[in-house]
C-alpha cells in the first residue's frame, strides 16, 4: 500500500511539474506582424546589405511576394542604421489627402511638434492636429475637398527641410504599387518631389512584382531607375532549418531535426506559414505531449479554423480559377489541354496580382494551408 501511495504522490507531483514548465515554456515563434529581436529568421546578409546601403545618398526598391518577411527585414536594417525613419504602408492609405496626413503622422513621432510649428506654419493648407486622449498621439487631418497634391508637397519639402546630407531620414514606403490606384497621376507627382529631394533615403516596398517591374524598370515610367533593385526570395533551407529546429529543441529534445524538416517540406520554405506550422506544433508539443503526430495535428488546426475563410475565398473564383487552383494544389501540372493557354496564364496571372499564386522557381499556391483544404475537398 505504502508503495502504490508514493508512486501516486510521484506521479501527481510530476504532472505539477509538468504543468508549471509548461506554463513557463514560452512559445518562440511569431507570425502575423512585424517580426523582431529574437523572432527574426536569420537574413543576416540581406540586413547587413540595406543597412550599408541606405549610408549613402541612394535609394532602394525591395521586391518580394506577400509575407515573405520583407517588412520585417527592413524594419531591422532601419534599427541597426540608427537612423532616423518613418513608415507608412500605401493598401493602409484611402487618398493622396490621407497619404499626406499619415507622413505627417509618422513624422511627428520622430520630430515633436512643439519643435517644428513654425515650419507647419508656412504650409499652404494648414493641418488640423489633435491629440489622441486614448492613445497620447497625434492625430492629423486636413479640410476636404483641398488640394492634395499641395497637401503632399508641403508634408515632404517639410521632411526634407528639417534634416541634412549629414542627417539624412529614411523614408520607408510599404506596398508602394498602390500608388497606382490612388490616383493615376500620383507617379508622376511623387517622382517631381522626390528627384529634388537630397535629404531622404527612400526604401520602396512592393509585393506585386509585375506591377512594381513596370513602375521601376519601364523607360516611360517616371520612377525608372529611381534606385537599387533588390528581391527578396525565400529563405535557404539549411538557414531556416537551423534557426527551426534551434528553438524547437526545448519542446522536443529527441527529434527536433526531424520536425524542422517536415515543417520545411510542407510550407516549401515560406517564411510566414513555416513560422505559423512551427507555432502551433510548439503548442501542440506543450499542451498535448500524448500526441504523436504533432505535425499533422497542427495542419488539422489551422485548415479546420480557417475552413470558413477558405469556403468563401472558393466561392468567389470562377471555374477557370478553381481548375488552375486545384491543378497548383495536386501537382501543379496546367498544360493538360482542357484550357487555352491562354485562357490560363491570363487567370494565372491575376491570381498572382491578387496573392493567392506566387512564383519562385515555379508556380504554387501562396498559402499551403489552403492548398491543404483545396486538396481534402477534391
Amino acid at each position: 500500500m505504502d508503495v502504490i501511495v508514493e508512486i501516486c504522490i510521484f506521479a501527481n507531483d510530476y504532472e505539477k511539474s509538468r504543468n508549471e514548465k509548461s506554463r513557463n515554456m514560452k512559445n518562440p515563434f511569431k507570425f502575423g506582424t512585424i517580426v523582431e529581436e529574437e523572432y527574426f529568421t536569420d537574413r543576416v546578409e540581406e540586413v547587413a546589405y540595406i543597412s550599408r546601403f541606405v549610408d549613402s545618398a541612394n535609394h532602394l526598391i525591395l521586391i518580394s511576394p506577400r509575407r515573405f518577411g520583407k517588412s520585417s527585414v527592413v524594419a531591422k536594417a532601419v534599427k541597426q542604421s540608427g537612423r532616423k525613419s518613418i513608415t507608412v504602408n500605401l493598401q493602409q492609405v484611402t487618398s493622396v489627402a490621407d497619404l499626406s496626413a499619415k507622413l505627417l503622422r509618422e513624422f511627428f513621432k520622430v520630430h515633436p511638434i512643439e519643435r517644428i510649428r513654425h515650419l507647419i506654419s508656412h504650409f499652404r493648407i494648414i493641418p488640423t492636429i489633435t491629440t489622441n486622449a486614448i492613445t497620447g498621439t497625434l492625430d492629423v487631418s486636413f479640410q476636404p475637398g483641398v488640394d492634395a497634391s499641395v497637401l503632399l508637397e508641403d508634408v515632404m519639402d517639410l521632411i526634407e527641410k528639417t534634416h541634412s546630407q549629414q542627417d539624412r531620414i529614411i523614408v520607408v514606403l510599404d506596398e508602394f504599387q498602390e500608388i497606382l490606384d490612388l490616383d493615376p497621376r500620383l507617379d508622376k507627382k511623387l517622382r517631381a518631389i522626390m528627384q529634388n529631394q537630397k535629404n531622404i533615403n527612400y526604401i520602396l516596398l512592393g509585393s506585386q512584382e509585375s506591377m512594381m517591374t513596370d513602375i521601376f524598370e519601364k523607360k516611360k515610367s517616371p520612377f525608372y531607375h529611381f534606385g537599387e533593385l533588390m528581391r527578396l526570395g525565400k529563405l535557404p533551407r539549411e538557414d531556416f532549418h537551423k534557426y527551426l529546429s534551434e528553438r524547437l529543441k526545448e519542446c522536443f529534445p529527441n527529434n527536433s531535426n526531424e520536425i524542422a524538416d517536415r515543417i520545411l517540406d510542407y510550407t516549401f520554405c515560406h517564411p510566414y506559414y513555416s513560422q505559423q506550422l512551427a507555432a502551433n506544433v510548439w503548442n501542440i508539443g506543450v499542451l498535448q505531449p500524448e500526441k504523436e503526430d504533432v505535425i499533422g495535428t497542427a495542419i488539422d488546426y489551422i485548415v479546420t479554423t480557417h475552413g470558413h475563410d477558405y469556403e468563401r475565398l472558393w466561392m468567389n473564383f470562377n471555374r477557370t480559377n478553381k481548375w488552375i487552383l486545384q491543378r497548383l494544389a495536386k501537382d501543379g501540372m496546367l498544360q493538360t489541354g482542357e484550357h487555352r493557354t491562354s485562357t490560363v496564364y491570363s487567370a494565372l496571372k491575376r491570381l498572382q496580382k491578387d496573392g493567392y499564386v506566387i512564383y519562385t522557381n515555379r508556380y504554387e499556391l501562396e498559402d499551403p494551408f489552403f492548398r491543404e483544404w483545396i486538396i481534402r475537398g477534391m
